[in-house]
């Protein structure tokens, strides 16, 4: 019986890590990332989008937050959006990634981040300010 009950796991693990619809799924990326290349390459070659990205990556801000989905906060092209091309937008947001706070996208609080030092936060939110859509 227990035979019989591990080749049945055995045989639904490999047949749900089939390969079949990852192939399908790199070539989907392959050609979304072809059609969007002109402006993202633009972006990204930016020095700010580069350190801000590898700062944000290698902290907990995607829990939170997506660059194109509002997850439990608001999405990074809202945001940029919103405070893009507003003279004192960096350091506004990058105070409020210290000390956190609620209210101005709904009650949800924003965890403060009070380890993170100035110059960082501002880096981040650069990288933020780049993703703005309109």
């Amino acid at each position: 019986m227990k035979k019989y009950l591990v080749s049945i796991a055995l045989i639904t693990f490999i047949a749900a890590c089939g390969g079949g619809t990852s192939t399908e799924n790199k070539s989907d990326t392959t050609s979304t990332s072809s059609s969007e290349a002109p402006s993202a390459s633009d972006v990204s070659s930016n020095p700010d989008y580069q350190k801000g990205l590898k700062m944000i990556a290698s902290s907990d801000c995607l829990t939170c937050h997506e660059v194109s989905i509002d997850k439990i906060g608001p999405a990074y092209q809202k945001v940029a959006d919103k405070y893009a091309g507003a003279d004192t937008a960096v350091d506004y947001l990058a105070g409020k990634i210290i000390t956190g706070g609620s209210g101005v996208w709904g009650t949800v609080q924003m965890t403060p981040h009070a380890g993170l030092s100035v110059d960082s936060a501002k880096q981040m939110v650069k990288y933020i300010l780049l993703l703005k859509t309109k």
